[in-house]
């Protein structure tokens, strides 16, 4: 999913020059252009931040009435709704005209990278983001001091192994987030919004797999029905 989100990211931005999940870069221009006093393009940045907030809030509205109904892989299910407003977006892509098709691009993805930061920022009780590197990075670096004071005997050898695992999940999300980057520029200079039938189709894949994988684990009595 990281990856996905890399490739979107990157692609939207080799594409329009705006990125749609970064909101720190995005808050920060919108200041710049307040300050000068080009509103017109400041507001956009603002409704950036705002959609990708509507995103993050519908996400967890979905996610809290699965859970109060009790659906199987609610997580899952909201990942594969992503994938199909993917690819519903890359149809509207095809069908409207090309003045158009930057700010749709850029406002439909920023919703849907909302949508997916706050899926896995509860499945991972808030320790993971797919869709930004800025807080793996800070974790990165204090989790690579706090095994660099445990070697040197200042803290407990006990945590060393929770450190560890901390510091190898999020630097395989952002070697995902880049390596997903570097593919979806590739991808988009070779198909051009093609490629969000491509990364619709992935998160489809990946959320299905996880929707059976669950119903299995229930039908098996691993799970509580």
């Amino acid at each position: 999913m990281a990856a996905v989100a890399g490739a979107l990211n990157t692609a939207a931005f080799y594409a329009v020059g705006f990125f749609s999940a970064n909101m720190t870069g995005n808050v920060s221009s919108l200041s710049d252009h307040a300050a000068r006093g080009e509103w017109l393009t400041g507001v956009f940045y603002l409704l950036i931040v705002v959609i990708f907030v509507l995103g993050a809030s519908s996400s967890t509205l979905l996610i809290n009435a699965g859970r109060r109904r009790q659906v199987l892989g609610i997580y899952a299910v909201t990942i594969l709704i992503e994938g199909v407003l993917l690819i519903a977006l890359g149809l509207v892509e095809l069908w409207i005209p090309s003045l158009q098709k930057g700010p749709v691009l850029i406002l439909g993805l920023s919703y849907l990278m909302g949508l997916q930061n706050a899926v896995v920022t509860h499945i991972s009780n808030a320790r993971v983001r797919t869709t930004h590197v800025s807080g793996m990075s800070t974790d990165i670096g204090i989790e690579l001091s706090m095994l660099f004071d445990i070697a040197r005997g200042k803290e407990e050898p006990a945590e060393a192994a929770q450190y560890k695992s901390r510091l190898r999940l999020h630097t395989q999300t952002v070697l995902s987030f880049l390596g997903g980057g570097v593919v979806g520029v590739l991808f988009y200079q070779a198909i051009g919004d093609r490629l969000l039938f491509v990364a619709g189709a992935v998160l489809m894949a990946i959320s299905t797999r996880a929707i059976l994988r669950a119903k299995s684990a229930t039908s098996m009595g691993l799970l509580p029905r």
